[in-house]
């Protein structure tokens, strides 16, 4: 008999809440809830100011990764297309969003503010290629709004919340000046007996 009035009970909440309104959203994003502006989730390469691709090879992301999904194959150095100065490149880097934290490490270490966090929910993927970002899908990324935080800003934050580093040593004073290059005499020390040396 409780049994069946557990049952009741259950199906009664059931019945209430099954003509409410939803209160999740369906997937793909239709853009209807405004992301705040900290959300992050996939990831893009930059062009920086030049045009160039930013993205100068160190391999400091690749470092600095917890869970290793980042790959860069240095390209070595070549003069800009766009400036004609020597630079860094990167001859490929991918990135595997499957085993992802979203730690963002990547983004706060990287010296050119080359790689950053987009701001759109990811679409839901069937396969693992969906989820594997290849140096052509990072850059057509480029595209989609991203998240607030770059490298030189979220460091630039970091640093404001450090102790100043302590001012240099003093210098030490100079040795004691010699007269006319010949040092002081110093007494001789008394010997060891006691006595009076013969």
């Amino acid at each position: 008999m409780i049994g069946l009035l557990q049952a009741f009970s259950a199906l009664r909440i059931t019945g209430l809440n099954l003509f409410r309104a939803k209160n999740t959203e369906p997937l793909p994003w239709d853009g209807g809830r405004v992301r705040p502006e900290r959300y992050r989730t996939s990831f893009a390469l930059v062009h920086n100011s030049d045009g160039d691709e930013a993205c100068i090879g160190c391999k400091m992301c690749e470092k600095i990764c917890p869970s290793q999904i980042i790959t860069v194959v240095p390209g070595g150095r070549a003069p800009s297309p766009n400036t004609g100065k020597p630079r860094g490149t990167a001859k490929d880097f991918t990135l595997d969003v499957n085993a992802c934290i979203h730690c963002e490490l990547c983004v706060q270490v990287c010296p050119e503010d080359a790689i950053v966090m987009l701001r759109v929910p990811e679409v839901p993927g069937f396969s693992r290629e969906e989820l594997f970002l290849s140096m052509e899908k990072l850059y057509a990324n480029e595209k989609v709004p991203a998240s607030w935080g770059t490298g030189a800003l979220l460091i630039g934050m970091q640093a404001e919340g450090q102790p100043k580093p302590p001012p240099p040593p003093a210098k030490a004073a100079p040795p004691p000046a010699t007269t006319a290059g010949v040092p002081e005499a110093t007494p001789p020390a008394p010997a060891a007996g006691g006595g009076e040396t013969p």
